[in-house]
């Protein structure tokens, strides 16, 4: 047997697929699995899930709710510490700026540790940064503690939050979050005259108390517990001659399956399909790892062989399972071509149309396995779910098999920072729904599963070098029309804040009710909470475009921002209210819709990083240069002339993306050298 797999692995390298390797190495190889696995999530869909979304929810209306109202506090600060209202903004704008920045560290921190902890971390960071507000003796105090490092906390909460729904919903991904989304809405609704009541106690008093419900994030955190992957392997050689008669159909002997070492894995060659970065290859960055399109994904692994589907963590070929079905599918390659994937399928439920009770009872009927062409539902492989996805505990995710660590990698999934319907991609609709995960999940290195199965702490173990690397890759800002959606995301940014800032001392400026003028300022967040799942709603039908209600979107809050201050009254604020959070709606909604229709799936989280690192930027000065437009003009309106000027600028740079985006894309045609005759 040993001799067979030399010869078989032998044969590998000639052909490309794996390195030829030293005889010292092979051994220490050998002394691990044999056969190589890939660990995929298939989201549930249903069950735990819909806690999640609760829970994301819930986080999003607390973080997104005292960020916006955060604003509030300035009048007080600037009485206790005699400073400018340009000057006492920052402390705001930094809050709301660090919590965007930090959104490329945070993901890699996720990646590396998982949602639950990074949440419940980060709502404890952030209880104790707003409960050290409490001490504060300068604004510049406040500055570190309560922006920069709150912010960060608050990251912390924020982006597990938003990013877990992906990772729990397929189907219903577009539904779950838009509710998740509606929480910055809620949001704002309610802490917007729930600030109000705390600062009559104080400014000191109000951060306490946020500080408290920040806490409460850490509590909504539990629910994020981890998805058990589902385990793709290559069928074992050796089997029994009846059921390779069955495979056959004919009564002859099925060819040995070719097996995958660790090294197919870990240590391909440096060019072509499997094209990982090495250590200190010519393909690692600046992070020390390469980007994600040098790893291959599972689909590229698994081509045109057959493979074993079992929950992670069960022994391969269980006595308890038996085969119910070999499906196939027809899923297309990266490069476009029809490729033809075969699974043998094992612990799987009886079929379509049977109850649950029955389900329970006899769901592992022992059927021959025949190939079988997926007709209608596209859900699973087999037409229905096994029985135990989404129904696992933490430490399930982190069961073993022969000591491998099944634990998941949510960020090197293509997908996962995707918030619209998975119909609008093109590789979820041309195949099946366990071929499209494998398509978009990028696998670990040997040195990444190496280290997570090591204990102890690493300062910059790879799952989080290899994030980083990913989401700041320098190349993407090469791109003409991704500059102009990352600029225009820029100057929206830089003018979202300042009504949020200025838009109750602007009212009572004016002599408008302060209890009307924060019900104006809660009216926003009622808007906002309508809008995203309105926006949602349209933006999961193909034929709408989401460039196209982002600019109209855009236009109208612009232009709203603008002529916001022509008359102060009710009416019109309410008005600029109506206009203003159906804008900030769709900006947030459709952000990764436009990113993936512009430069494609397989570069969404790099573009993400890099917007969020742009609007965090801006976030951070929008404000206080209001703020120094009031102080040098003693009136709000050029601080709203300012932001509205910005979201419509903002929209005009987006209606040309189409127009470049096809020029760059007929320009990379040209620059392309054409393959060798």
């Amino acid at each position: 047997m040993a001799t067979q797999q030399t010869k078989s692995q032998d044969e590998l390298a000639s052909k490309g697929l794996v390195s030829k390797q030293p005889d010292n190495i092979k051994e220490e190889n050998e002394s691990e699995e044999e056969i190589e696995e890939a660990a995929v999530v298939v989201p549930p869909d249903s069950g735990w899930a819909w806690v999640v979304m609760v829970a994301s929810f819930l986080c999003c209306t607390v973080i997104d709710g005292i960020v916006f109202c955060s604003g509030l506090i300035q009048e007080q600060l600037m009485k206790e510490f005699g400073v400018s209202k340009a000057y006492v903004a920052f402390v705001s704008s930094l809050l709301s700026g660090c919590y965007l920045m930090a959104g490329p560290f945070v993901s890699a921190m996720a990646n590396r540790f998982g949602f639950r902890p990074v949440t419940i971390t980060g709502a404890i960071f952030g209880a104790i940064c707003f409960g050290l507000s409490y001490f504060a003796t300068s604004v510049e105090y406040l500055f570190l503690i309560y922006g920069v490092l709150g912010g960060i906390g608050f990251c912390m909460v924020y982006i597990p939050a938003v990013v877990i729904i992906g990772f729990y919903f397929e189907k219903w991904r577009a539904l779950a979050t838009g509710v998740a989304m509606c929480g910055s809405g809620v949001g704002t609704f309610v802490f917007a005259p729930l600030t109000k009541i705390l600062l009559k106690s104080g400014w000191r008093q109000t951060l306490a108390i946020q500080g408290v419900i920040v806490l409460s994030c850490a509590l909504f955190g539990l629910a994020f517990r981890p998805i058990q992957p589902i385990t793709l392997s290559v069928t074992n050689e050796e089997g029994d001659e009846q059921e390779k008669k069955k495979l056959n159909g004919h009564g002859n002997t099925v060819a040995p399956t070719p097996q995958l070492h660790q090294a197919a894995f870990t240590k391909p060659l440096p060019e072509g399909r499997f094209a990982y970065s090495m250590p200190n290859s010519a393909h690692n960055t600046y992070m020390g790892a390469s980007q994600r399109n040098h790893y291959p994904t599972a689909q590229e692994i698994f081509k045109g062989m057959n493979l074993e589907r079992r929950p992670s963590g069960t022994a391969q070929g269980s006595k308890g399972t038996e085969l119910k079905q070999l499906r196939k599918s027809q899923p297309t390659t990266p490069n476009g071509d029809p490729q033809q994937l075969t699974f043998n399928l094992h612990k799987e439920l009886t079929t379509v149309g049977e109850n649950e009770e029955e389900a329970e009872n006899d769901n592992l009927l022992e059927t021959e396995a025949k190939p079988v062409s997926i007709q209608a539902r596209r859900h699973t492989v087999s037409g229905r779910r096994p029985q135990d996805i989404g129904k696992r505990s933490a430490a399930a995710a982190h069961e073993t098999h022969h000591g491998q660590s099944h634990s998941s990698r949510p960020m090197y999934r293509d997908d996962i920072f995707f918030s619209g319907s998975l119909t609008r991609i093109p590789q979820y609709q041309s195949q099946t729904s366990l071929a499209y995960h494998m398509s978009v999940t990028r696998l670990p290195t040997k040195q990444d599963m190496l280290e997570d199965r090591q204990k102890g702490c690493r300062i910059c173990p790879e799952a989080v070098r290899r994030t980083l690397s990913t989401m700041l890759d320098t190349t993407l800002l090469k791109s003409p029309a991704f500059m102009c959606l990352a600029f225009s995301g820029f100057l929206t940014m830089m003018g979202f804040f300042v009504p949020f800032t200025f838009l109750v001392d602007r009212a009572k400026d004016a002599g408008m009710d302060e209890q009307t003028a924060y019900g104006v300022l809660s009216g926003i967040g009622v808007v906002n909470t309508f809008a995203r799942i309105v926006c949602g709603s349209i933006s999961s039908f193909p034929a709408v475009k989401p460039l196209w209600l982002n600019n109209f979107a855009l236009t109208a809050g612009g232009v709203a921002t603008i002529l916001s201050g022509v008359v102060i009254n009710t009416a019109s604020q309410w008005t600029f209210a109506l206009f203003f959070g159906i804008c900030i709606a769709c900006f947030s909604a459709l952000r990764s819709l436009i990113a993936v229709d512009l430069i494609g799936l397989e570069k969404l989280t790099n573009a993400y990083g890099f917007l969020m690192l742009f609007q965090g930027l801006a976030a951070t000065f929008g404000s206080p240069i209001a703020g120094i437009l009031y102080v040098a003009t003693d009136s709000y309106n050029a601080a709203f002339y300012f932001a509205g000027g910005l979201i419509l600028l903002s929209a005009f740079l987006c209606y040309p993306l189409t127009w470049v985006s096809r020029w760059e894309e007929r320009r990379n045609e040209k620059l392309t050298p054409l393959p060798a005759a």
